[in-house]
């Protein structure tokens, strides 16, 4: 599934004609040490993307209705942003309350399920904000790489501190542009 992406991703970067670091945000970029959360407790999905949200909302890069449009075309459409097992990247239209491009990460004290069969439960989320189409692209396609390589995950499971994943995240990003 992640490959699916990642090529979907690709495919998309090639067709926007999106050259590396022409100005569109990088990984690092898009997130903050203030919007990586570690072992968050969640009641249900719900309650894991609101808590998981929180830090975007806290700074204005998200408004309590993009929150409430990712559970609305959730609960209309399934659990689509379930992407991998144990992963989900919940967004929503950036028209729906995107204020400002960021991602937030949240990893779960116990994973909750989301309905998606053959990827539940989910222990991460990545709550993607983007105010348009492509400015994020180079972003998730670095996401894509982490998660697929899948040290990321020990990453937020043995992490102390929200600067230790974001600085693991800036090592990766910074191996990338060398």
């Amino acid at each position: 599934m992640l490959s699916t992406i990642h090529h979907t991703i690709g495919v998309y970067k090639r067709y926007l004609n999106i050259n590396h670091r022409q100005g569109k945000d990088m990984l690092s970029d898009l997130v903050s040490e203030s919007s990586i959360l570690l072992n968050v407790e969640a009641r249900d999905w719900k309650d894991s993307i609101r808590k998981a949200a929180l830090p975007l909302l806290e700074q204005k890069k998200a408004s309590a209705s993009y929150v409430d449009a990712i559970i609305k075309s959730a609960e209309e459409s399934g659990p689509y942003f379930v992407i991998m097992p144990q992963v989900a990247l919940p967004h929503a239209r950036p028209e729906l309350g995107a204020l400002a491009n960021a991602i937030g990460i949240a990893s779960l004290k116990t994973p909750v399920c989301f309905g998606s069969q053959g990827n539940d439960p989910v222990k991460y989320l990545f709550i993607l904000c983007a105010t348009g189409t492509n400015e994020h692209v180079e972003a998730l396609m670095e996401l894509s790489n982490l998660l697929e390589s899948g040290d990321i995950y020990q990453v937020l499971d043995q992490a102390q501190s929200s600067k230790e994943v974001l600085d693991y995240i800036k090592k990766q990003s910074k191996n990338k542009t060398e």
